[in-house]
């Protein structure tokens, strides 16, 4: 795919919810981040590969969604100060300096490559490239992942009742 994303989206900058933010995610992205800072990796190049391995709906193929809502989260991505006092709760013994670096990282070092929205695609094939230092491409995993399997299942089941009823009757 092409490069969609090198820093910013101006055509939509802003998530649709503000539950798409960067605790949308789990402990365990949090902990290996920590890992690769406490090992100092955490700058290290890496690229992850999303794909899926099955249809939705037992079906031969899903329609790509979430593109845009993914833009939008890497363009505002920042860790608030609420957020930081939390997961210092949760990681008490932590190094301070581990939630200094956190409250300064944005995605301005993370491509994206991927389908444009609307295609059709098929298991085992890449949704999504993205490319970055690994702890932070690590934290984004599991909000890109929520992002796109969603739009992904809404637009695929839309696009089997459009199949199911034909293209001459109104489904609304």
């Amino acid at each position: 795919g092409e490069v969609i994303f090198g820093g910013c989206d101006p055509d939509n900058p802003v998530p649709y919810s503000n539950n798409v933010n960067p605790m949308l995610t789990d402990m365990y992205q949090i902990t290996m981040c920590y890992g690769y800072w406490m090992a100092q990796r955490h700058e290290t190049p890496a690229v992850f590969d999303m794909f899926f391995r099955k249809s939705p709906f037992n079906g031969e193929f899903t329609v790509f969604g979430g593109l845009s809502q993914v833009l939008a989260f890497l363009h505002t991505y920042r860790i608030t100060d609420t957020q930081l006092a939390y997961l210092k709760t949760l990681m008490p013994n932590a190094d301070e300096k581990f939630f200094a670096w956190l409250a300064a990282i944005d995605c301005s070092k993370v491509k994206v490559h991927g389908f444009k929205e609307g295609s059709i695609v098929f298991p085992r094939e890449p949704l999504l490239r993205v490319e970055g230092p690994i702890g932070i491409c690590q934290l984004l995993e599991t909000t890109l992942l929520c992002i796109v399997n969603y739009a992904s299942l809404v637009a695929t089941n839309a696009a089997r009742m459009r199949i199911a009823v034909g293209p001459d009757k109104t489904l609304l």
